[in-house]
């Protein structure tokens, strides 16, 4: 049975905003007091968080759907809708987030680190919230937006500050056990390993952690084995250490050749080179071993390795072995450069920026809008609704999608779509100053909360509105 996993493909999709509701209030003698419709809450967020008791990522493996709750819709009364739950994924220290491609998102390194693997939506307005002077009573409120959904795939890479590699059986998590507390499975046949197993040392001040790399043959950089598995553990740490066996029963290996094998697997994967090598001679404690450590420990120094002879079971050479490795430990930290306090760096729009384009797909014969404001606003229309669509052609007009069509070249009845190619709003673009919101009337407005205006009154405010749309009409000939 599966109990440790390394690499998985999660798929996490927020929570959607609730919708906005649009309500008028009412009470005894006063049957028409204002809107009063509440926003929608925000949907939950997806989060992932690290935590220390995580080790491994096996609950995503067995259950790589995650979702969080919605946002409630608003209700009268100015009552704002219940916002989703976030959810809360612990994941192992050295958790590494990619999106599909490889990007690297985030990496995850330290306990409590977050990242927000999806975003909530927001929740809608409501129409108290859309009220204003000129639209004094909206018939109308603003939908939710839906939560972000995406995959993601999370790699664990180990955080320890030693590397130990080498061939199956070498003694790896024998040496873990005698240098720590750590009680990893050891057995006298290949491949009993089959996890990294990751141990605490102490050498005198000196605090590290070492782990061990299962599983590495010939051919594991290309998948054989184990080895491709577990290499990414390595990636993190300070030092590598090759742990050679004097004692293996094989007659075509001697640990030279097993040292020359691993560095050519190291070599290939890639990421290494800077790393400082520490040869260990282990299983002295045998008689062959330690005639054949004898023999080779010249030929290893003359290649530039610091060589220890050790036995796991007799426990001997261990002491300066950790205090060697304590020192490259510490040697290492204090290389690593002071991290700085993060310095917010504010970047504004051009002011010019409209934060949208305008594109013509002759293809499709099609003018396209891709901008995050437009975008957003056709997610927030109800298009069941006249007054919410009017209140969007306002938006687009006043941020100036309309002129930008008319530089491009539409010409009325001409198709618009707004949004991605694979799920864009279409429709026949008419401008507004010709057969929109000019020619309509202010949208939003309820003649029977304001104060009556006498007949006269009324007669000319219509015909100045009239003579006003007829000057623009006159004035805008784009044909």
């Amino acid at each position: 049975m599966t109990t440790f996993v390394d690499r998985v493909e999660l798929h996490v999709a927020a929570g959607n905003g609730g919708h906005g509701c649009a309500s008028v209030h009412r009470e005894k003698f006063k049957p028409l007091g204002g809107p009063d419709g509440g926003n929608g809450g925000r949907g939950g967020d997806v989060i992932l968080v690290v935590d220390q008791s995580v080790t491994t990522l096996l609950d995503y493996h067995h259950s790589p759907h995650r979702k969080a709750t919605n946002g409630q819709p608003g209700a009268g009364d100015n009552r704002t809708g219940k916002e989703g739950q976030d959810l809360v994924l612990p994941v192992p220290d050295g958790t590494v987030v990619l999106d599909k491609d490889g990007n690297v998102l985030a990496d995850l390194v330290g306990q409590g680190t977050t990242f927000i693997a999806g975003q909530g939506g927001r929740g809608g307005l409501g129409n108290a919230a859309l009220a204003s002077a000129r639209r004094k009573a909206p018939g109308f409120a603003l939908l939710g937006e839906p939560g972000e959904a995406r995959d993601v795939v999370m790699e664990l890479k180990t955080v320890a500050d030693v590397a130990l590699v080498g061939y199956p059986s070498a003694g790896k998590s024998s040496l873990i056990s005698v240098l720590s507390a750590a009680k990893p499975k050891i057995a006298d046949y290949p491949f009993t390993t089959l996890v990294p197993n990751l141990g605490v040392v102490t050498a005198g001040s000196t605090v590290y952690t070492i782990a061990d790399v299962p599983g590495l043959i010939p051919g594991a950089s290309q998948g054989k084995g184990l080895g491709l598995e577990f290499l990414r553990h390595v990636e993190r740490c300070s030092v590598l250490v090759h742990v050679l066996d004097t004692a293996t029963l094989e007659s075509e290996r001697d640990p030279v050749s097993d040292l020359d094998v691993i560095e050519a697997e190291l070599k290939q994967y890639g990421g290494l080179d800077d790393r400082p090598r520490i040869v260990v001679l282990n299983k002295i404690d045998i008689p062959d071993g330690q005639d054949l450590a004898d023999m080779i420990r010249g030929d290893l120094e003359q290649r530039g390795y610091q060589v220890f002879e050790v036995s796991a079971v007799a426990r001997t050479g261990l002491k300066e072995l950790s205090f060697a490795l304590a020192k490259i430990v510490s040697e290492a930290r204090a290389a690593k450069p002071v991290e700085e306090a993060t310095r917010i760096v504010i970047r504004p729009k051009a002011v010019d920026d409209a934060g949208f384009t305008v594109t013509y797909d002759e293809a499709a014969e099609v003018y396209r809008v891709r901008g995050e404001k437009p975008e957003r606003w056709i997610r927030q229309t109800d298009f069941n609704n006249d007054e919410a669509v009017g209140y969007l052609a306002d938006r687009l007009s006043r941020l100036g999608v309309e002129d930008q069509l008319m530089k491009a070249g539409a010409r009325a009845g001409d198709a618009v779509a707004i949004g991605p190619e694979d799920n864009a709003v279409v429709f026949d673009w008419e401008p507004t100053m010709m057969a929109g919101a000019e020619m309509l009337g202010r949208r939003g407005e309820d003649h029977r909360l304001e104060a009556p205006r006498p007949a006269a009154q009324r007669r000319r405010d219509r015909e100045a509105e009239r003579d006003e749309a007829q000057q623009e009409f006159d004035e805008f000939k784009p044909f």
